[in-house]
């Protein structure tokens, strides 16, 4: 079949199954978030000791929040006197962790890998999260204060069409908001499936290359791509003949590392902190590449 129409084909059937599950996932997210008041958020993760920090991981893992809301939500919680190494532990696993990215890994790479994927982010950002508050770096916030901070959650109606009318509203903004991103993301990933030479890929990403977890993580870095472009972009890479390990920390390192959300945390927190956050993805992105290397 001719080259184009590959890449073509590929573009679209991701792009399709893309929008279904991103509409899909938010919707339902946003619908339940609506019974869960904020307070009672707050205080689930003020919990004493690696309680509370598992609790931020677990909120930063069921909601799909962008930098546009997790830092106001940052600033938030520090406010509301959350503990500062749990708030920490919500900012590393935010942007890496919610449902839409455990259905798109499942879909498209498998359940093993999807549950993989969540442990080790979950493990790391409850480790640092603790690391970051036995360090005592919780004199690194600056005294800031942002007007109408938080995500609001809850709604006046409680009339299950209304709400799932507002739910499915808030995920079509949001998918409007990622649109261009995902549009980026399939298509790298197509060119990638369809243009790309395997021997190069298999060089520089392959299971022959000692350094290929580091080197992709590298790359990663300096990308400023959502999860749902890093996925389509790590499933081109898989069928070039990339090992899993490379894959999952250029997801990690290219979904973790925004300079949007990194611009933003640094009216919160001193820069300090910005250079470990910076780090503990990328260690996050390494660790985690090559754990899924050794045991794939």
């Amino acid at each position: 079949m001719n080259t184009t129409i590959v890449t073509f084909k590929y573009f679209i059937t991701i792009m399709a199954e893309l929008t279904v599950l991103f509409i899909g996932i938010s919707t339902l997210v946003a619908l339940v978030l609506m019974y869960i008041p904020q307070d009672k958020l707050k205080k689930w993760m003020s919990g004493k000791g690696i309680w509370g920090n598992i609790m931020a991981v677990l909120f930063g893992a069921v909601t799909p929040f962008c930098a546009c809301s997790t830092v106001p939500l940052t600033l938030g919680f520090l406010q509301a006197g959350v503990p500062f190494g749990t708030v920490m532990s919500f900012v590393i696993a935010s942007p890496l962790m919610d449902p839409l990215v455990f259905t798109l890994l499942t879909a498209f790479m498998g359940w093993k890998v999807a549950v993989g994927f969540l442990l080790l982010t979950s493990v790391f950002a409850v480790v640092f999260g603790i690391l970051l508050e036995k360090m005592g770096w919780a004199d690194q916030i600056k005294n800031v204060r942002l007007k109408g901070s938080g995500y609001n959650t809850e709604v006046e109606t409680k009339e299950f069409k209304s709400r799932l009318k507002i739910a499915f509203l808030k995920a079509w903004g949001d998918f409007k908001g990622v649109f261009i991103y995902m549009i980026v993301g399939v298509g790298i990933g197509a060119a990638i499936y369809g243009y790309m030479p395997t021997d190069l890929l298999v060089k520089v990403a392959g299971p022959d290359n000692p350094f290929a977890v580091l080197v992709v993580a590298l790359i990663g870095m300096p990308l400023y791509i959502r999860v749902e472009s890093a996925i389509p972009i790590g499933l081109a890479l898989l069928g070039k003949g990339a090992s899993m390990g490379p894959v999952i920390a250029f997801i990690i390192s290219g979904a973790g590392i925004a300079i949007p959300e990194l611009s933003m945390l640094a009216s919160i927190f001193k820069r300090k902190i910005i250079i470990a956050f910076v780090i503990i993805v990328f260690i996050t992105a390494v660790l985690s590449g090559l754990i899924f290397n050794m045991l794939l």
